[in-house]
């Protein structure tokens, strides 16, 4: 009797790198530092990586601080698509979305944030939960 046995295949994570960070300048920054020395080991581009870490790191040690939580870092490779994700313990303070990020006025000294990201990143969103937390993500396809 010849069987077949069917698996079911799911795309394995190429690569993967997680985190935690102190909710500071030094956290964002050691973000964006770790996020560069990854990718270059992994062999993949990180300036785009890098300037979108820097700006969810950001604005997770500005707008989603919590007193004595940290911030998560987390850079998946999964086929041609690199996946940032930066998670807070601020799941009441909720950014706009994407395509609705309204630009600051001239004069104004922030707000450019999530622009940047929305500029560089091939895809990105907000993911609530679980409580209290939210996750910033963005993708960048690395074949164009």
């Amino acid at each position: 009797m010849n069987q077949e046995v069917t698996r079911t295949q799911h795309t394995p994570t190429d690569r993967a790198f997680t985190v935690l960070l102190s909710p500071t300048r030094r956290g964002a920054r050691l973000a964006r530092l770790l996020t560069t020395a990854h990718l270059g080991a992994w062999g993949l581009p990180s300036e785009s990586a890098a300037h979108i870490v820097a700006e969810l790191a950001a604005n997770a040690t500005v707008h989603g601080r919590v007193k004595g939580r940290d911030f998560q870092l987390g850079l998946t490779v999964q086929g041609n698509t690199l996946r940032i994700e930066v998670t807070d313990t601020r799941g009441d303070s909720v950014p706009p979305g994407p395509g609705s990020v309204k630009p600051p006025r001239n004069d104004a000294e922030t707000g450019r944030g999530l622009l940047i990201v929305e500029a560089l990143a091939d895809h990105w969103g907000i993911t609530p939960g679980p409580v209290p937390r939210k996750t910033v993500w963005a993708e960048i396809d690395l074949v164009r």
